[in-house]
C-alpha cells in the first residue's frame, strides 16, 4: 500500500492550496481516509477525514470553514481544499487509510503517505 501527497509549496497568508493524496497499487475505494499535519516542534494532528463513501466528513476546530476535504474514488485520490490560510497551517501535512474509519484524534491509521510540506507566510 503507497500514499503519495503532493501539491505542497509556500503561500502567503490569505492564500489558498489543494492538496492531493494518490494511492498506488490499491484502489482507495474501501478505506477511510483523513488528513493529519505536524508543525516543527509540535505533535502530529488529525485535520480532517472523510468516510469511504464520501458522504461524512470531519473537521479540526482550527480548519472548520476554511478547509474542505474531498475523494475522487474514480481517480484514486483525496483532496484537501485549504483556503484562509494562516502561519499557524505551515506544517507537514499526511494523508493517511484505514478500512476502519478513525477519529482523527487516533494515530493508529493503517496506512501513511511520506507528508508534502505546506509553508505560509
Amino acid at each position: 500500500v503507497q500514499l503519495v501527497e503532493s501539491g505542497g509549496g509556500a503561500v502567503q497568508a490569505g492564500g489558498s492550496l489543494r492538496l492531493s493524496c494518490e494511492a498506488y497499487a490499491y484502489a482507495l475505494r474501501p478505506y477511510c481516509m483523513g488528513w493529519f499535519r505536524q508543525a516543527p516542534g509540535k505533535e502530529r494532528e488529525g485535520v480532517a477525514s472523510i468516510t469511504a463513501g464520501g458522504r461524512t466528513t470531519n473537521y479540526a476546530d482550527s480548519v472548520k470553514g476554511r478547509f474542505t476535504i474531498s475523494r475522487d474514488n474514480a481517480k484514486n485520490t483525496l483532496y484537501p481544499q485549504m483556503n484562509s490560510l494562516n502561519p499557524e497551517d505551515t506544517a507537514m501535512y499526511y494523508c493517511a487509510a484505514d478500512r476502519v474509519c478513525r477519529p482523527i484524534w487516533d494515530e493508529s491509521w493503517q496506512d501513511w503517505g511520506q507528508g508534502t510540506q505546506v509553508t505560509v507566510s
